[in-house]
């Protein structure tokens, strides 16, 4: 599978221009033969919480949807975006969808680890594991920005059978080391690869890092950005990611009834 992954500066809540910047980027990644496109974490509408919470009305939502769908199907490669999703009750989860090359809906995940009193405020968070989908010979999973910060998450989707975690980020300027030591780390740890796109650039005051990464199953970084805007590529082989468990098999050598009493325990 090709992986492409989108670094980029999102509009807040300008949908139309953002989603623009979408359609470019699937149409170059189709032209490169890739088999999907990664986003950042609510790029659609730009990532400012508080905004959204005041000011975008959820009913635009299938819509938007709509339209990405549309974006995956006209270039005919798999999609996976970030937008907000209704909980199940009065409030918003964080989410991520993966689409296929028909725009056809394979996978979606609610953020479980919401960062700070903004998206706190602005959203609530996900309790359901991270699902797993084939698509293209490997097994897909997604996390959301936060949420890769804590074992548990990627481990959980490990456990499932993944092969691949693609996480939506948002990851403000000054904190390089959650792509260069702690993505790579949950990826050596989980025998995963991982993608993960960040927003550059400045939106509603907030200078985000870029530094989006794909970081293979040992933990080497595949492909890497700097700060600004571009588009990112590795191809990804299941056989590669699979025996790569072999010689050190964390999955597989695993304690978990001793965990759960050691929590019990503290």
């Amino acid at each position: 599978m090709l992986l492409a992954l989108l670094q980029a500066n999102a509009a807040p809540l300008d949908v139309a221009a953002n989603l623009d910047t979408i359609r470019h980027a699937a149409r170059d990644a189709a032209a490169a033969g890739a088999d999907v496109l990664l986003t950042p974490e609510l790029f659609p509408l730009g990532y400012d919480p508080l905004r959204i919470h005041a000011e975008f009305d959820p009913a635009l939502l299938p819509e938007i949807r709509t339209e990405l769908a549309e974006t995956a199907r006209s270039h005919g490669i798999g999609l996976v975006y970030s937008l907000p999703m209704h909980d199940g009750g009065t409030g918003l989860n964080i989410s991520a969808t993966l689409l296929d090359g028909a725009g056809a809906e394979l996978l979606s995940y609610g953020k479980v680890h919401l960062f700070g009193v903004h998206e706190r405020t602005a959203f609530t968070g996900a309790t359901r594991p991270p699902g797993v989908v084939h698509f293209k010979g490997l097994n897909v999973s997604l996390v959301i920005c936060y949420d890769v910060e804590f074992p548990e998450t990627v481990r959980a989707a490990a456990v499932r059978g993944a092969d691949v975690v693609l996480v939506p980020t948002a990851l403000a300027h000054g904190f390089a080391e959650v792509p260069q030591v702690i993505v790579r780390a949950r990826a050596l740890e989980n025998h995963v690869a991982i993608g993960y796109a960040n927003h550059c650039g400045t939106e509603s005051g907030v200078d985000f890092g870029g530094g989006s990464v794909i970081a293979g199953p040992g933990g080497t970084l595949l492909a890497t950005a700097g700060p600004g805007a571009e588009l990112l590529y590795a191809q990804l082989d299941a056989d590669a990611i699979r025996g790569s468990r072999r010689d050190v098999p964390y999955l597989a050598e695993r304690r978990p009834e001793l965990y759960r009493d050691w929590d019990r325990q503290a």
